[in-house]
């Protein structure tokens, strides 16, 4: 058994000071204050975390690709790769995004990532991946964003049955602009299937989004951008998805896509409903230069997010830990709030109601944040995954006496 204690726990949607975690595989037991004795007699090792926040490892909904990969051509050596070094970001879950493509590339992608499941499970020092996300080609082609307009098209049923055959269980949510012709019935059918459904990339009025929501659509995806906006007389996509209950609205908190005020809007509208999202692309844990998101190129330049040679933004370079680094210390959500937004709330928008959370029983999926709200150190599964590597020492001057 592992014992940790820290400054400060998130669990139970609040802040323990201090706090204790014993763990092995799951969490066993946690706790405020000082570990009782028999946690101490219990534990066969101890780490005191001196500073910031000990939370529930990080989850990522919406990433295209990271450290270089673009998941729609990355090979199974790429992926696992990723996957292995997402914890450095203090994400020890996420949703690979396939952005808009040839339906027959959408699929093989799909087949793809069934195909090396299992090593990607297998993987002890390694992310969870939580199936794949479509985005597109079910797009408005006026709110389409970085997506290439001449392969938007309607979600026909032998379209929609073609993902759902090639995707199977590891289709995990399709996000689709619901004004396009057949996209309710397409909303109903991958329902049916289990596939969860996001609006996104949609010039939707609010009553078609409402619409969507009644055919089992769930999610909107990154909200404000590539969508309707709020209108004092037409709400738009944005208004529908700030007041409807049953919608889980995903965030890019990287302060270029939104900001600080819309940040501050969607939490207080949303609170429990909001889900910190990258939407990185393979320019993440990177420096400047050009990188590639769906066949297309970017161009990464320094304090800029990825843009398309036309100047459209991309997808950003953002990492977890930013985002909540970003929502707390930038936008003024508080520490508890975000930490859920990061965690417990998408995990339950895409199905995994027992991540993303202290639990007794819960896998023991952990990031300790610094006072900076930057990842320290991760674990998955209670296996230390990732530490940041010491500081240097400043050398020593002078004359010893």
């Amino acid at each position: 058994m592992h014992l940790l204690t820290a400054p400060r726990l998130v669990a139970d949607g609040r802040q323990l000071a201090p706090g204790w975690l014993l763990a092995d595989e799951t969490v066993r037991e946690y706790g405020e204050g000082e570990p009782p004795s028999r946690v101490w007699e219990a534990a066969d090792d101890v780490e005191v975390l001196t500073e910031g926040v000990l939370a529930p490892g990080l989850v990522d909904m919406q990433i295209n690709g990271a450290f270089g990969v673009d998941f729609a051509s990355g090979d199974d050596d790429d992926w696992l790769d990723v996957a292995r070094r997402l914890p450095s970001t203090g994400a020890t879950a996420f949703v690979p995004t396939l952005i808009t493509a040839p339906l027959s590339d959408l699929a093989a992608g799909l087949e793809g990532y069934r195909a090396r499941r299992s090593a990607l499970a297998a993987a002890p020092d390694a992310a969870r991946v939580l199936g794949v996300h479509v985005e597109g080609p079910f797009l408005a082609e006026s709110r389409r964003g970085a997506h290439r307009a001449d392969l938007l098209c309607d979600p026909r049923t032998e379209h929609v049955d073609l993902l759902l055959e090639a995707g199977g269980d590891a289709l995990t949510y399709v996000t689709l602009a619901p004004e396009r012709s057949g996209a309710l019935d397409a909303i109903r059918r991958l329902t049916a299937a289990g596939v969860r459904v996001a609006v996104g990339h949609t010039d939707a009025d609010e009553a078609t989004v409402r619409a969507a929501a009644d055919a089992g659509a769930t999610l909107v995806t990154h909200l404000y951008n590539a969508q309707r906006p709020l209108r004092h007389r037409d709400p738009g996509t944005v208004g529908a998805g700030l007041t409807d209950d049953r919608l889980t609205c995903g965030l890019i908190v990287d302060l270029h896509h939104v900001a600080a005020t819309a940040v501050q809007i969607a939490f207080r509208c949303r609170p429990g409903r909001v889900a910190l999202v990258t939407d990185a692309v393979a320019a993440m844990g990177m420096s400047e230069g050009e990188y590639e998101l769906g066949g297309e190129r970017l161009d990464v330049h320094p304090g800029e997010p990825p843009r398309r040679a036309d100047g459209t933004i991309a997808g950003s370079a953002a990492r977890m830990d930013e985002a909540v680094a970003n929502a707390v210390h930038r936008c003024g959500v508080d520490l508890v709030t975000a930490v859920e937004a990061a965690t417990r709330v998408p995990a339950a928008a895409v199905g995994h109601d027992g991540l993303g959370l202290i639990g007794v029983g819960a896998p023991a999926d952990l990031v300790w944040l610094g006072d900076d709200l930057r990842a320290r150190a991760t674990w998955v599964g209670g296996m230390q995954v990732w530490s940041r590597p010491a500081e240097p020492r400043p050398a020593a001057t002078g004359v010893a006496r």
